[in-house]
């Protein structure tokens, strides 16, 4: 098997896992930036914007893009706002 036949097959296997969780709503972007909050969450219940703003999955995204996506995944429900007093907070929600 070649390696990017290797490559298509895990493509294909994540897209599938994406529409199986309901994923394949969000936009690439989404994605990326609910992986990474995910990933992040795991080493504390609040995720930082400025953490995000660093992960790999989204260091090449223009600040903008990043912003507006973000507010797009709250108010989609995959992230809330935390009740903290500083913002730029977030908590990290499972799939729907």
């Amino acid at each position: 098997m070649t390696e990017i036949s290797k490559l298509t097959e895990l493509r294909k296997l994540m897209q599938s896992m994406e529409r199986t969780l309901g994923l394949e709503e969000l936009s690439p972007v989404e994605r990326d930036i609910y992986y990474a909050a995910e990933e992040l969450s795991k080493t504390g219940r609040e995720v930082r914007t400025f953490g995000l703003i660093e992960h790999t999955l989204v260091s090449s995204v223009s600040r903008p893009t990043f912003f507006r996506a973000l507010k797009s995944l709250v108010q989609k429900g995959y992230m809330s706002q935390s009740g903290s007093a500083n913002r730029g907070r977030y908590i990290v929600h499972a799939p729907k």
